[in-house]
């Protein structure tokens, strides 16, 4: 379907873009006038591949424009990598900013080809383009040259202000067809931004920080110049519902301002609470999905969250006192303020696992997607339209992939937290194991045991169902078998691994040579697996992950193989 379309938008971004390159830094592009703007009554429904900071990219369908459209988007928000905050060259404002001739000049310069192509192929494809932005982050030139190294984190500072309405200025100037904005202060990535520096002072203070960054950025970007930003509460606003509320009484609606507010609060975790901002205020909100999930496999497993995102995850039947909502299906039937949906497809975290079909992912992008176009849709609907369409499938065949994605959500949640969150999830993430952070309370841990097995319980009935669908292709047949038995493989290291910790090394030594034994026997399957299916995604690590919480997992079982005065009987990684 896409061959023919690549070829056409390979030749007008090359004329597009050299027409851009002749006209020079005004960068009038032929397509500025095609930059249609939402109808107040028509959601927005982004997508975003998060790539690896500092590592190389995703090679994804997610990508295309022409496939995002397809999928049901109507816009593509371009990663952080990727900014035109950093592809200005600051000419207009200061020269020595980024000199021409300077390797730094010459690295922007080429961000900004590359952003002028990515543009076309939206807007080619009817996309509208938003890409992120981390405030605050500025040239090292520009910070050393106006002395601001303890200031420019600070938005309330003038100066700062100053070279902030100047940024936002130059990048609606460079790039009149860019859509908007969708601006984080929650972290700072600079791992892809070699001249740059980043920083916010007091990222969670209302006052000093969020609502005057806001409104400087309303005035620029919503009232000046017509075009759209979206800002990010995560890890600044997002938990406190008064500091929330703060901001919202103290920065007036606008059409053009969206807050984008992630489904649960915190990270992407199961048994995380559903986020008690949502539906509070009068600001438009976009919700945030993750897609492959980097606590739970990166799409290496069946692992389908839309329903539970949609009608209500499992932990979130019980509404707290604060919470108006406990799905997003009812926020969006029954709230004027919901704006749309922000998916991630791929990427989340750092590292692995990498995977070589992107089944998974795109079940869960292409439901949120398809959904949010008509909220009053039930996701089951929804859901049953992929399987027929996109699979072939029908009838019983229908109903047994529809039992197995949904118990692939239960799995998950008892595996990896519990029902109430028993277990901090945080001990397994990106392609890693580390330490678990156990509860004291008995009760608790028998829970947290249980709960293991019926996990494990879970994944054999999966694996059983994946074997009786009749896909339309061998191919899809043949992963949907190879990543039921890698999750399955996975959580009975999991359960193992997890029953060692329980146990503890003041447990029995034969108790412990028992679970070890369990332990690398499904290590073992598990690295056998991936050796006999070449559509296996990379394995997790017997190590501890990049940023995982606590000692690795290798140092963990070497503990208990010295108190239980046993040798490791896992197969050498391939």
């Amino acid at each position: 379907m896409y061959p023919k379309r690549r070829e056409f938008l390979r030749a007008l971004t090359t004329l597009v873009v050299g027409a851009t390159i002749l006209i020079g830094d005004a960068c009038v592009s032929v397509l500025a006038n095609e930059s249609a703007m939402p109808s107040p009554t028509e959601p927005l429904i982004l997508d975003m591949v998060h790539h690896n900071p500092g590592g190389p990219r995703y090679q994804t369908k997610f990508e295309h424009p022409g496939f995002l459209r397809d999928e049901g988007y109507n816009g593509k928000v371009h990663f952080l990598s990727d900014s035109p905050t950093l592809a200005i060259n600051w000419e207009s404002v200061d020269p020595d900013i980024l000199p021409a001739g300077s390797p730094e000049r010459a690295w922007a310069d080429a961000k900004a080809t590359n952003f002028d192509r990515m543009l076309v192929e939206c807007k080619t494809e009817g996309l509208r383009t938003y890409a992120e932005a981390d405030m605050i982050l500025l040239p090292k030139r520009l910070v050393e040259k106006y002395k601001m190294e303890n200031s420019f984190g600070d938005p309330s500072d003038p100066q700062t202000a100053k070279f902030l309405r100047l940024m936002v200025g130059q990048v609606f100037e460079r790039f009149p067809t860019l859509d908007g904005l969708v601006v984080r202060i929650g972290e700072t990535y600079l791992q892809d931004a070699p001249y740059h520096v980043g920083t916010i002072q007091s990222k969670t203070n209302a006052a000093t920080t969020i609502i005057p960054l806001v409104q400087l950025l309303r005035e620029e970007i919503c009232i000046k110049r017509n075009k759209q930003l979206v800002f990010r509460t995560w890890m600044s606003f997002d938990k406190s519902l008064i500091n929330y509320l703060a901001v919202d009484s103290a920065v007036e609606p606008h059409t053009n301002l969206f807050f984008a507010v992630k489904h649960c609060e915190g990270d992407f975790h199961r048994g995380n609470p559903f986020s008690k901002i949502i539906g509070a205020g009068r600001h438009q909100q976009i919700i945030e999905v993750q897609c492959s999930r980097e606590y739970e496999g990166k799409g290496a497993y069946p692992n389908y969250i839309a329903n539970g995102v949609i009608e209500g995850f499992e932990e979130h039947q019980i509404k707290t006192n604060q919470n108006k909502f406990n799905s997003i299906g009812a926020f969006a039937r029954q709230s004027p303020l919901f704006a749309g949906v922000w998916t991630w497809s791929r990427g989340g975290g750092w590292d692995g696992p990498y995977i070589k079909n992107e089944l998974w992912c795109e079940l869960n992008a292409w439901v949120m997607a398809q959904w949010a176009k008509d909220p009053r849709q039930s996701e089951e609907s929804v859901f049953n339209r992929f399987a027929e369409e996109k699979l072939g499938l029908k009838g019983s065949d229908l109903g047994k992939f529809r039992k197995l994605c949904l118990l692939s959500a239960d799995a998950v949640l008892r595996g990896k937290s519990g029902i109430h969150r028993e277990l901090p999830p945080w001990w397994s993430r990106d392609d890693g194991i580390n330490r678990p952070a156990l509860p004291t309370d008995p009760v608790v841990r028998t829970s947290i045991a249980a709960q293991q097995r019926e996990a494990v319980e879970m994944w054999q009935e999966i694996v059983r169902l994946a074997g009786e669908i009749h896909f339309a292709d061998s191919d899809t047949a043949d992963f949907v078998k190879v990543s039921s038995t890698y999750g399955l493989d996975l959580y009975r290291i999991y359960q193992a691994y997890i029953n060692l910790n329980l146990a503890g090394l003041k447990a029995d030594p034969e108790e412990m040579r028992d679970l070890l034994k369990k332990y690398d026997a499904a290590w073992n399957d598990y690295r056998d697996l991936s050796k006999d299916h070449p559509n296996c995604a990379s394995l997790y690590e017997a190590h501890g992950a990049r940023f995982g919480v606590g000692d690795g997992l290798e140092k963990v079982v070497a503990e208990f193989r010295r108190k239980a005065g046993t040798k490791q009987q896992m197969a050498a990684v391939q």
